[in-house]
């Protein structure tokens, strides 16, 4: 087969350091990816070449990457780092969604169908939207960009624009809290929602805060400052001070949403595994119109000790319920240190041991049991 080239120019309005990095490092990333291809970068053009019909289908792949990546550079530019992480989760070569809502064949059906096939059409657009695509940048945070960085997390912010309620379920350093303040961050600067509305079980406290001193959110601020904390760093701690002055953005803990209905809002349930089933169902009925919640937890830190877990039973309670999506999040989402992933994964594996150990013993247990009924009835 003949040499294959195919040319991709960055937009005059873009700097090529900004998409393809220092010393071109961020296309270098993309031809360690994609070893049997040539990429050539001359000016403002990058030309991709293959020489086989195998490395044809990387070029197609490399070459949706490439354009990804200029995408991004529009609001924020993707670094090595980001850019590594993503190929190697195979999140990049993911094929995303090309057409822009309102334009092409869908337009031009809505002008000349009748009602019947306007509905078809709203349905189409529907399940489109749920369409996989790779997440730019969601907003910012002390001046660097909060994106989704793996294939989980991808999946995660994904659900939560298709969804009106999103679980996301998984082990400590994920994002599953941070990038669900970050779409709530995005979804107010866009006024989509009016307001913001923060919640978490206080189970140490017993849920019975009455009894210590100071206001109500300097009664739950210790239960909430993950939240605080992720706030601050995408608003600002004046901007922060000022929202939470007027009421719009609120604080509280679950035991205060009772009796609400949440309407125009985006509501965030942290700590979701401390709360029982009964105060889930009360969550989750607070839901009122042009709101989305998300509910965040990990099921191997439950502090409860006497009810189960809410969101431990919920997956199976909710099951095929449309609009409401499960986000689960693995160690290799972890995007803290590359140690606490490793921790994850050795506490499961503990787990599943132990869980093995366990069931071993109430087996030989009733083995034994089954063996001492059988001696006495023969007697």
């Amino acid at each position: 087969m003949a040499t294959t080239t195919r040319t991709i120019a960055i937009p005059q309005q873009l700097d090529p350091v900004t998409v393809l990095g220092p010393v071109d490092e961020v296309l270098r990333e993309v031809e360690r990816a994609f070893p049997d291809l040539t990429i050539i970068v001359r000016g403002d053009r990058i030309a991709i070449m293959s020489r086989s019909n195998k490395s044809e289908s990387q070029a197609a792949q490399a070459e949706h990457v490439i354009e990804n990546i200029i995408q991004a550079a529009y609001t924020a530019p993707m670094d090595a780092d980001t850019v590594r992480r993503m190929l190697d989760q195979n999140v990049l070569k993911t094929p995303v969604r090309a057409t822009r809502p309102g334009h092409g064949r869908v337009v031009e059906e809505l002008r000349l169908a009748d009602r019947q096939q306007g509905r078809a059409s709203q349905r189409e657009r529907a399940a489109d939207r749920r369409k996989p695509h790779v997440p730019g940048v969601i907003t910012f945070a002390l001046g660097k960009p909060v994106r989704a960085k793996t294939a989980g997390q991808v999946a995660y912010i994904n659900a939560i624009e298709s969804h009106t309620i999103t679980f996301a379920i998984g082990p400590a350093g994920t994002g599953k809290t941070y990038l669900a303040v970050a779409k709530a961050v995005r979804a107010f600067q866009d006024r989509q929602v009016r307001r913001i509305i923060l919640t978490r079980p206080a189970v140490e406290a017993g849920e019975n805060l009455g009894f210590l001193p100071g206001t109500l959110n300097e009664k739950v601020d210790p239960y909430l400052r993950p939240l605080y904390d992720a706030l601050s760093d995408m608003l600002g701690a004046d901007q922060l001070k000022r929202y939470m002055d007027d009421g719009t953005i609120e604080v509280a803990p679950l035991a205060y949403m009772r009796g609400r209905t949440l309407n125009d809002a985006f509501v965030i349930l942290d700590e979701a595994q401390n709360t029982t089933e009964q105060q889930m169902k009360m969550f989750l009925t607070r839901l009122g119109f042009n709101t989305k919640m998300i509910i965040t937890g990990d099921v191997t830190q439950v502090d409860l000790t006497v009810p189960k877990s809410g969101l431990a039973t919920i997956e199976r309670i909710l099951e095929g319920i449309d609009d409401i999506a499960f986000a689960h999040l693995k160690p290799e989402d972890v995007v803290r240190h590359a140690l606490v992933g490793e921790i994850v994964a050795a506490y499961d594996r503990h787990a599943a041991i132990a869980g093995d150990h366990s069931r071993h013993v109430v087996s030989k247990t009733t083995s034994k049991q089954t063996d001492e009924q059988i001696e006495r009835n023969a007697e």
